[in-house]
C-alpha cells in the first residue's frame, strides 16, 4: 500500500511539470491549428485599472502614449480604484494635454480590480479593449502585434507575453525568469491547438463585445476574462512576440503566490462550462495545466512521508536520500543567494507550491473556499 501511493504521488508531479509539456509538444507538432494573423488596426481601447499607482501611473502613460499605433485609433483610459494617492490627479494632467488621447475613469471608493472593470468596459469606445497592467510597460510594436491575432473572426481574445528586467535585482529573479519561459511554452502549444484558456495580465486583448462582465468576487481577471470567451465557442490567441515588460521586484512575494493558489483553486468553477457543450481538449488541458498543479503539494508531501516509512527498503532508501538532499537545498536557498543560480531553483519550486498549505488554512480560518484578496494580501506578508 505504502509502495503504491508513493509512486502515485511521485507520478502526479512528474505528469504534471515533465510528461504534460511533452504531450502538448508533440501533439501541436502533428496538429497545425494557430490562428491567422494580418496586419489590420482597429480601433483599441487600451484600460489600465489601477490602485496607488502614483510612483509608475506616470511612466506607464508615457510607454502608451508612445507605442507603434495610430493615434486616432487609440484611446488610453485609466480607470482608478478609489486611489488614496495622487494616481487621479496625475492622469488628469496628462489627460488635460493629450487631445483626448488619455481618459481618466475616477471611482471614489476602492472595490477592487475586477468591480472596476465591469464599470469601465461600457465607458469604452474601441472595438478592441487591452487590458495591461500600471506596472507593465509594452514594447512599442506590442499592441500592434497583439491585435493581428483579431484579424481571423474565430479569435475572441489574445495574450501577449511578459519577460522580467532586473532579474539579477530581485532574490529570485532568475528562477522567476526560468518559470515563465517553461509556461510561455506551455501556452504557445496550448494556443496552437485551440485549447489556450488563460492570458497575461500585463497585456492582453478581447473584443469589447464579448466582455463576459465576471463575479467582482473575481480574483483571477486574466484567467476569467478569456476563459468565458472561450467557452462562447471563441478562441483564445497567444502572441509570444506582443511583449510587456516587468521588474522582477514586481512578480516576487509570498501575498502574490497566494492569490496565484486562490486563482487556481478559483478555476475549478469554470470546470462544469465545459462539459457542456462538450470541449474535451481544452478541459483536458485544463486540467493538466492548471487543477493538477494543485494535487503536487499534498503528493509532494505524502511522497516524503511514505518514503520515511520505506526507508529500509531498496531504492526506498537511496529514493529518500535524494528528497532529502533536495528540501535541504530547499532551505538553505531560502536562507542564503546561493550560487550558481540554479542551486535557487529547488527553493523556488517549494516556494511557488507552498502557498496551497497558507490557502487552506487562511479557508479554514474564514469558513469560505475562496478568501478575500485583502485577506490573502495580509495572510501573505505575514
Amino acid at each position: 500500500m505504502s509502495k503504491s501511493l508513493f509512486w502515485i504521488c511521485v507520478a502526479v508531479p512528474l505528469y504534471v511539470y515533465l510528461g504534460f509539456p511533452v504531450f502538448l509538444w508533440l501533439a501541436a507538432a502533428l496538429t497545425r491549428r494557430a490562428p491567422r494573423r494580418e496586419p489590420i488596426e482597429p480601433s483599441v481601447s487600451l484600460l489600465i485599472a489601477a490602485y496607488n499607482e502614483a510612483a509608475v501611473i506616470a511612466e506607464k502613460i508615457r510607454n502608451s502614449l508612445a507605442l507603434d499605433y495610430p493615434a486616432e485609433r487609440l484611446e488610453i483610459v485609466v480607470a482608478s480604484d478609489g486611489s488614496a494617492d495622487a494616481t487621479a490627479d496625475i492622469v488628469r494632467s496628462f489627460a488635460a494635454a493629450s487631445a483626448g488621447r488619455v481618459r481618466l475613469l475616477d471611482y471614489p471608493e476602492n472595490r477592487g480590480k475586477m468591480a472596476v472593470l465591469n464599470d469601465a468596459i461600457p465607458e469604452l469606445h474601441g472595438e478592441i479593449v487591452a487590458f495591461t497592467d500600471a506596472t507593465s510597460m509594452l514594447a512599442d510594436n506590442s499592441l500592434r502585434i497583439l491585435v493581428q491575432s483579431f484579424s481571423d473572426p474565430l479569435v475572441g481574445a489574445a495574450s501577449g507575453v511578459y519577460r522580467l528586467l532586473k532579474k539579477d535585482q530581485a532574490q529570485l529573479g532568475p528562477q522567476e525568469d526560468i518559470y515563465w519561459k517553461y509556461e510561455t511554452f506551455l501556452k504557445v502549444q496550448e494556443a496552437r491547438l485551440g485549447a489556450f484558456s488563460g492570458a497575461h495580465g500585463s497585456l492582453f486583448a478581447i473584443r469589447r463585445a464579448l466582455y463576459p462582465f465576471p463575479s467582482e468576487k473575481t480574483i483571477n481577471d486574466d484567467f476569467t476574462i478569456p476563459m468565458r470567451i472561450l467557452e462562447c465557442g471563441h478562441r483564445v490567441a497567444y502572441e509570444p512576440a506582443a511583449v510587456a515588460f516587468e521588474e522582477a521586484q514586481e512578480m516576487e512575494g509570498f501575498s502574490r503566490r497566494v492569490r496565484i493558489m486562490a486563482g487556481n483553486i478559483e478555476q475549478l468553477r469554470e470546470i462544469k462550462r465545459l462539459l457542456w457543450p462538450p470541449r474535451p481538449f481544452v478541459l483536458f488541458c485544463l486540467l493538466s495545466h492548471k487543477t493538477a498543479r494543485l494535487l503536487v503539494p499534498v503528493c509532494l508531501l505524502i511522497a516524503l512521508a511514505t518514503n520515511v516509512a520505506l526507508a529500509g527498503q531498496y531504492p526506498y532508501n537511496w529514493l529518500l536520500l535524494g528528497q532529502g538532499l533536495f528540501y535541504s537545498l530547499a532551505i538553505l536557498g531560502g536562507m542564503v543567494d546561493l550560487k550558481p543560480k540554479i542551486l535557487r531553483l529547488a527553493y523556488y519550486f517549494c516556494m511557488v507550491n507552498a502557498p496551497l498549505f497558507a490557502w487552506i488554512y487562511q479557508a479554514l480560518r474564514h469558513g469560505r473556499a475562496i478568501p478575500s484578496r485583502i485577506e490573502l494580501d495580509r495572510l501573505g506578508n505575514r
